[in-house]
């Protein structure tokens, strides 16, 4: 997965229609990118999360073999992938509400990807559109085989947790597509096994624009530095980024996305972190300049940032802790992931090992 997809969530039911109703499983993963989650992230994606925990059966993972699909610095992979998982605490991801790990502590994540990489087609495979971007951005021949078929390594993070809903962004459905298919094939040819999912599209809750921009969604790849908001930076260097924040003509302080872009960014901004409503902001601020809006958000990224900043700094403070509850995470995954993937040893035909 590149760094700036947004994170994949699979839903699933824990059994298989037991008498007891038992809590839908999700999975999501996350991208170990260099240095902090910026606004559009933890709104688009991780606040979802924090929120499914309570409602869900909830595994989240930090997907370091998708990132080295891409060429990375071995110690900045290690210590992004730390920085991640504790970022996603901080946010307010609880260990003992859902299961938190890191992909490469899962092996049975590779095990299974090999099985659906021997079950697709070359064409197939080419087809995917995302491997078309991203080599044409690099050149074909310095895009690696490891990115041509990170799209199976997602069906399999998908099939082993027998999800049957993978609520993704629209630029995600061809794959969920192809998960689909190679369910399908694979139950065709060696037994029912595998729980074929559906697509279940995200309307994107709150979309976040670039400060300087807001005709391009907030992103470290496009962002200029100004435009972005990282959850990590200083808190006085955010509010001075929302008060420079790029508004329209006129003084009117109203959400019209087409006229008011700016205006409107910062409103859906303001109304997400603090559950008011756009139109109860607008009263708000009827009759006041653009000014007021500015330093009132500026106050409430200040609140945002200064708690999540000092969770994430005491987890990266004492890593001894982060990595047991990794360690933990991981336990609690490869029960559920293992237990795949020997129905699927065992359908394909290999050889039991013997203990």
């Amino acid at each position: 997965m590149a760094s700036e997809r947004p994170p994949v969530s699979h839903h699933h039911p824990q059994g298989n229609g037991s008498a007891m109703q038992r809590p839908l499983r999700v999975l999501s993963g996350i991208q170990p990118t260099a240095g902090s989650f910026h606004l559009g992230n933890y709104l688009g994606a991780v606040r979802q999360w924090v929120a499914l925990q309570e409602t869900h059966d909830a595994f989240y993972t930090v997907v370091d073999l998708h990132a080295i699909t891409l060429p990375q610095d071995p110690a900045e992979l290690r210590s992004n992938t730390r920085l991640a998982a504790a970022q996603l605490l901080a946010a307010g991801l609880d260990p003992e509400r859902c299961t938190l790990f890191v992909q490469s502590h899962v092996p049975e994540h590779a095990q299974l990807a090999w099985i659906m990489n021997c079950l697709t087609g070359f064409g197939e495979a080419s087809r995917m559109t995302q491997f078309k971007d991203k080599s044409s951005r690099q050149g074909a021949d310095r895009a690696s085989v490891g990115l041509f078929t990170y799209p199976i390594l997602q069906v399999a993070d998908i099939l082993l947790y027998q999800a049957n809903e993978v609520p993704v962004g629209e630029d995600q459905r061809q794959h969920i597509e192809l998960t689909r298919d190679l369910a399908e094939r694979f139950n065709g040819r060696f037994g029912q096994t595998f729980t074929v999912p559906a697509p279940h599209i995200l309307k994107e809750t709150a979309k976040i624009y670039d400060l300087q921009d807001p005709s391009i969604k907030m992103s470290k790849s496009a962002s200029t530095p100004k435009g972005l908001i990282n959850l990590l930076d200083e808190p006085r260097a955010t509010a001075k980024k929302v008060k420079s924040a790029v508004t329209d003509t006129g003084t009117e302080i109203r959400y019209d996305a087409e006229n008011k872009p700016g205006i409107s960014n910062l409103l859906s901004i303001y109304s997400t972190l603090t559950g008011a409503g756009v139109a109860e902001l607008e009263q708000k601020y009827a009759g006041k300049g653009y000014g007021a809006l500015k330093t009132d958000l500026a106050e409430v990224m200040i609140d945002f940032v200064t708690p999540f900043r000092e969770r994430t700094q005491q987890y990266l403070d004492d890593p001894e802790t982060l990595d047991s509850i990794l360690a933990k995470g991981a336990e609690k995954a490869r029960a559920v992931a293992a237990e795949t993937l020997s129905q699927a040893y065992e359908k394909v035909g290999f050889l039991p090992a013997k203990h």
